[in-house]
């Protein structure tokens, strides 16, 4: 129930700044909202201190676009059931050594799955309503993307270890709604992305 309250709460807010939104993401190198914090004694930065994760997360969603680039009109479906467990087992067994819970990472990282999930259904559908925003390229997923993923991958697990004590305190939702926020705005999420991101932080807190 805490991360149903947790996910309405950043979608709120990520509505709020859609409406500034661009109609397509901005898929150019954004400026991480975490790189751009003021100085780590000041009250905002304590407050975005989740944006190390919220960044992360953002990246991710724009590589949807690659993904999904690379499989539309092709018979390679958005649901990958194989990969995902092969992906939930990998940092399930990395989050034992990292010393953080197993179920809890895997719970994250299910998200971000889910979240990519929803941003590539959300393109096919726009692709098919305007053929002409159609991608040109099809990016190939071993060797251009599956790289950018696994680097991504890597970089969570170290967020979600930095921010452990914050993410078990008290004020971590208001804190994930605020870094939400900022790296929805900073990465220049178009509404669909936006909705990616609401989908991705559920599991964050706890």
């Amino acid at each position: 129930m805490r991360s149903v309250l947790v996910a309405v709460c950043v979608s709120a807010v990520l509505a709020v700044v859609s409406g500034a939104a661009p109609a397509v993401a901005d898929t150019s190198t954004p400026v991480r909202a975490s790189a751009v914090a003021s100085s780590p004694t000041s009250s905002l930065t304590s407050l975005t201190s989740l944006t190390s994760l919220t960044d992360l997360f953002s990246e991710r969603l724009l590589v949807a676009d690659k993904v999904a680039a690379a499989k539309y009109g092709t018979d390679k479906p958005i649901d990958d059931p194989v990969r995902e467990q092969q992906i939930l087992a990998d940092v399930s067994a990395r989050a034992v050594g990292l010393g953080l819970d197993p179920e809890a990472v895997a719970a994250v990282f299910r998200d971000q799955i889910e979240a990519n999930k929803l941003v590539q259904r959300g393109l096919y559908a726009r692709w098919d309503a305007h053929p002409e925003l159609r991608p040109t390229e099809r990016p190939d997923l071993v060797k251009e993307v599956r790289p950018i993923l696994d680097r991504i991958t890597t970089e969570v697990l170290d967020a979600l270890k930095e921010t452990e004590g914050v993410r078990a305190g008290d004020l971590c939702e208001v804190r994930l709604v605020l870094a939400a926020g900022r790296s929805a705005w900073g990465y220049r999420l178009d509404r669909l992305h936006v909705e990616g991101l609401g989908r991705a932080v559920p599991s964050v807190c706890g």
